[in-house]
């Protein structure tokens, strides 16, 4: 599951990631084919923000980037908090629209013994709240490196909170 650092990742429209096991126009999740292997994929690129590794460490859950099986660590930038359809822009030439959220599995566990329940927590009203990050397609191909910029294109339509894909 873990993916290793990279200078640079080559983003394919419409498929994924280059040389990534989730990369395909369906689905590649082992969940989803068994539902349904002609579902779209939905769950091509896997951003996590920086902030929830700063969160686990402290927690006693020390992770690196990529260790969850993200392909791209974002650093101020509210993931969760888009809407779904979000353009996000990576370099100069990639985007990724966001489909929705990451719903972690017990591979997690893998990594450490009660990781996944760490990447999960609840809100004031009592729904659970997935924090391991949100998942896209790419819209657009090309090469995405550290420090690239990452810019922000909301949809147009009303504001539809993220959910798991």
């Amino acid at each position: 599951m873990s993916k290793p650092n990279q200078d640079c990742i080559r983003l394919l429209t419409g498929l994924g990631v280059e040389g990534d096991a989730h990369a395909g126009p369906t689905a590649r999740h082992r969940s989803r084919v068994a539902r349904d292997p002609s579902q779209p994929n939905l769950r091509q690129v896997h951003l996590i923000h920086a902030e929830l590794h700063d969160e686990l460490s402290k927690a006693g859950f020390p992770v690196a980037p990529g260790e969850m099986g993200e392909n791209v660590t974002t650093r101020h930038l509210d993931l969760l908090g888009l809407p779904v359809g979000t353009r996000l822009h990576l370099g100069t030439d990639a985007a990724v629209e966001v489909t929705g959220l990451r719903n972690p599995c017990v591979q997690l566990d893998g990594i450490k013994p009660g990781l996944m329940a760490t990447v999960l927590d609840r809100d004031a009203h009592g729904n659970l709240v997935r924090k391991a990050g949100v998942m896209g397609i790419v819209i657009a191909g090309g090469e995405v490196r550290p420090g690239d910029s990452i810019r922000i294109e909301l949809p147009s339509e009303r504001f539809r909170s993220l959910g798991p894909v």
